[in-house]
């Protein structure tokens, strides 16, 4: 036999090669939006678009790192299936951040009242759960003034007078944070009492985003700090690390009835949220972006809420860095959040 012949089981035809998990993932990767979502409709069966966008989603990057025409793929899904979920129109925006912008927020805390207004807009406007339990990105936390008494001399440990242990130890005086944040006046502001508002402070050094273990939650141009809520892993890490007590998790199945859905939505912000993620306040993308005010500015009824760009010598929030007494929130702790605190 020649030598440029073959041998007969080298030229019989080849069977399939064993699948494995790595050639899965290569082949995964050249996969088209097309080629999902006919794979979706067959899987499914069904061409109902919350299933068909749901299992799309499963394959999708992390938004950082999609293409302007996955970004755009990915909001044309989600907007079919929210008007055919909530049946009502609605918008997915995708707007990035405006350049020569850095938004920052100040808050008047002896204005405050503390009627919660600000709270409900908050979660009228960004499609919060609404029952069991009500998700609240904003707190305002009401604190009862205290005052040192003779009464309580004799009533420190050990001894009477208290060695180690002062009588007027326990007696609330100041600003503490310990104290309600759900409560339900029949008038405000109660007698006795003074209330410090509380939610996600945009931090220029945000420790959320260093914990993050699969970098969903990242600060946009803007200052913003974001989650793209399809690649939390509900870790609750950055919960953890979150000082300022900011961020919520969905522990079940949120609650938004479809009469109460904003259908003007940003896929960063306010677009519904599902179960096992966390989520928190964006100063209202959808709106900001837009050159208006968040919805918490706009109702309070006494104007204790300012807002707008850091960088704009005439905004708002600037004259007030410049002309009040200002301060941040724990600022020991070298976050240097963009939203402030101050009195006139």
């Amino acid at each position: 036999m020649s030598d440029d012949k073959k041998k007969p089981e080298e030229t019989a035809v080849q069977g399939p090669k064993e699948a494995t998990r790595r050639g899965f993932l290569r082949d995964a990767g050249t996969l088209t939006a097309a080629t999902i979502a006919g794979a979706a409709a067959l899987v499914t069966q069904t061409d109902e678009a919350e299933a068909k966008a749901s299992w799309a989603e499963w394959f999708q990057k992390n938004y950082r790192l999609m293409t302007d025409e996955e970004k755009k793929e990915s909001v044309e899904r989600l907007e079919k299936r929210y008007s055919e979920e909530y049946g009502k129109a609605t918008t997915v925006d995708s707007s990035p951040a405006m350049e020569g912008v850095l938004f920052g927020y100040a808050l008047n805390i002896q204005k405050c009242i503390g009627c919660r207004r600000c709270v409900h807009a908050c979660v009228k406007e960004n499609n919060q759960s609404r029952n069991n339990p009500e998700i609240q990105w904003i707190r305002v936390v009401k604190m009862e003034k205290g005052n040192f008494t003779t009464e309580n001399m004799d009533k420190g440990y050990p001894k009477d007078y208290g060695i180690q242990v002062g009588g007027n130890a326990y007696e609330n005086a100041g600003v503490t944070l310990e104290g309600e944040h759900y409560y339900t006046p029949e008038e405000v502001p109660e007698k006795g009492s003074f209330y410090f508002p509380m939610q996600c402070m945009q931090c220029e050094k945000p420790p959320c985003v260093k914990v993050c273990p699969v970098r969903t939650t990242y600060r946009e141009p803007d200052g913003i700090v974001v989650i793209d809520y399809n690649w939390c892993i509900g870790c609750r890490m950055c919960i953890s690390a979150c000082p300022y007590w900011a961020r919520r998790f969905n522990w079940g199945e949120p609650n938004l009835p479809q009469e109460d859905m904003n259908p003007v939505t940003h896929y960063l912000g306010n677009r519904p949220r599902m179960k096992g993620v966390a989520e928190k306040c964006t100063f209202c993308l959808q709106r900001t972006r837009k050159g208006r005010y968040t919805a918490c500015v706009e109702v309070c009824p006494v104007g204790a809420r300012k807002f707008g760009n850091l960088l704009d010598p005439e905004s708002e929030v600037r004259k007030i860095l410049e002309k009040k007494r200002v301060f941040r929130l724990k600022a020991d702790l070298n976050t240097y959040p963009k939203f402030f605190y101050f009195i006139d």
